[in-house]
């Protein structure tokens, strides 16, 4: 099955279920600004029940380094996602793994591929100046697919358990992110949605890496 990182992550709960269906990788958010805002306190419980083959991934939006490396060590994150204006010195100077996310809007590019490091795994979002992130609109396919052919890509942007499979056949990116897509509200997951989120997705079969594949 394709690699998933299920997003917006704030309790015990919602993380375990993620983990039984087959999370590749869980979310959470330490931009005080996001709804699903989680207080570096609650991740730690969070954290400290994901087994070591599911990567604890952060997401940060234009804040300091400092402040995304001392979160990373104490919560002993696997990956660091940036979410905001991030330049390409920001991204190489975080240790660890990164996912940068980059914006479309009707199909076009709102930060130039040139500007993420080659390292960097490139996470496809709709462009939102305000919710960064989480927004719940679908993204251009196509456009994503032209990425996905040169660099290595999750999906995201407004992807559901109805419309994951086709998203998948048609980008045939690296991974999936979600997280609106399977919500109750912003910060708290539907079990339903979730579960047929990833039954949906076991039903494609595209060539794609096997989940177990790390960023």
């Amino acid at each position: 099955m394709v690699y998933v990182k299920v997003c917006g992550i704030t309790n015990v709960e919602d993380a375990q279920l993620a983990v039984e269906l087959g999370a590749s990788a869980i979310g959470m958010v330490f931009w005080p600004e996001s709804p699903r805002f989680v207080d570096p306190k609650i991740a730690a419980i969070v954290r400290s029940v994901l087994p070591p083959s599911v990567l604890p991934v952060g997401v940060f939006v234009d804040q300091s380094v400092s402040y995304v490396r001392r979160v990373a060590e104490v919560l002993h994150l696997g990956a660091v996602q940036l979410h905001g204006c991030e330049s390409y010195g920001y991204c190489q100077s975080i240790e660890l793994p990164i996912i940068k996310a980059v914006t479309v809007e009707n199909g076009k590019m709102m930060t130039a591929l040139s500007d993420v490091p080659e390292t960097a795994t490139v996470l496809l979002d709709a462009h939102d100046p305000v919710k960064k992130g989480g927004t719940g609109k679908s993204i251009d396919w196509e456009s994503a697919r032209n990425v996905a052919r040169s660099r290595k890509v999750i999906l995201s942007g407004g992807l559901r358990p109805e419309t994951v499979a086709l998203g998948v056949r048609t980008v045939q990116p690296f991974g999936v992110d979600v997280s609106s897509g399977v919500e109750q509200y912003p910060g708290r997951k539907d079990p339903a949605r979730l579960r047929s989120f990833f039954k949906a997705l076991a039903s494609v079969e595209v060539g794609l890496p096997d989940g177990s594949v790390k960023l």
